[in-house]
C-alpha cells in the first residue's frame, strides 16, 4: 500500500501529472521550475538532473504502469527527463527557457519520428524514450529559434 502510493507520487511528478486538463504540461512545469530556479546556470547540476531523472524515470515508470495503466497520462516523471534534456546548453535566460518549455511540450505532443517509434519500447523504456527523443528534438529547435531571433541573452 505505502509502496504503491510512493510509486504513484514519484511517477506522477509529486502529483503534478494528476491534473484533469493537459497533465503532460502541468506535469512538466515542476521540472521547468526546478531547472530555472534551483539548477539555474549550473550545467553540472543540469547534466546530473538529466542522468538521474532519465534513469529514475525508466525504473519508476516501469513500476507505475501496472498501477496506473500503460503509459498513463498521469505518469510525468518522463516529462521531467525530457524537459531537462531540452535545456542542455541552452543559454540561461527566462526567454530562452520559456522557448525551450514550449518547444518541448509541442514536440512531445506531436511525437515526430523517432519519438513515436521509441514510445513502443516495453515498460518504462517506452514511457521514457519518447520524451528523451522529444527533449533532443526540442533542444535543437530551441537552439534554432534562438539563432534565428538573434541570440537572446
Amino acid at each position: 500500500m505505502i509502496k504503491s502510493k510512493l510509486i504513484k507520487l514519484l511517477a506522477g511528478g509529486f502529483y503534478s501529472g494528476y491534473s484533469p486538463i493537459i497533465p503532460g504540461t502541468t506535469g512538466t512545469i515542476p521540472a521547468w521550475i526546478i531547472a530555472y530556479f534551483l539548477i539555474g546556470n549550473n550545467p553540472n547540476w543540469l547534466y546530473g538532473a538529466v542522468i538521474v531523472t532519465t534513469i529514475f524515470s525508466i525504473y519508476i515508470a516501469g513500476k507505475a504502469e501496472p498501477l496506473m495503466g500503460h503509459d498513463s497520462k498521469k505518469i510525468v516523471i518522463d516529462e521531467w527527463a525530457g524537459m531537462f534534456i531540452t535545456l542542455i546548453l541552452i543559454p540561461y535566460t527566462l526567454t530562452n527557457y520559456v522557448i525551450a518549455f514550449l518547444a518541448f511540450r509541442a514536440l512531445d505532443a506531436v511525437k515526430f519520428f523517432p519519438a513515436h517509434t521509441a514510445e513502443k519500447l516495453p515498460r518504462g523504456w517506452g514511457v521514457t524514450a519518447d520524451d528523451v527523443v522529444a527533449g533532443i528534438q526540442a533542444n535543437l529547435l530551441t537552439r534554432l529559434i534562438i539563432f534565428v531571433i538573434g541570440g537572446i541573452r
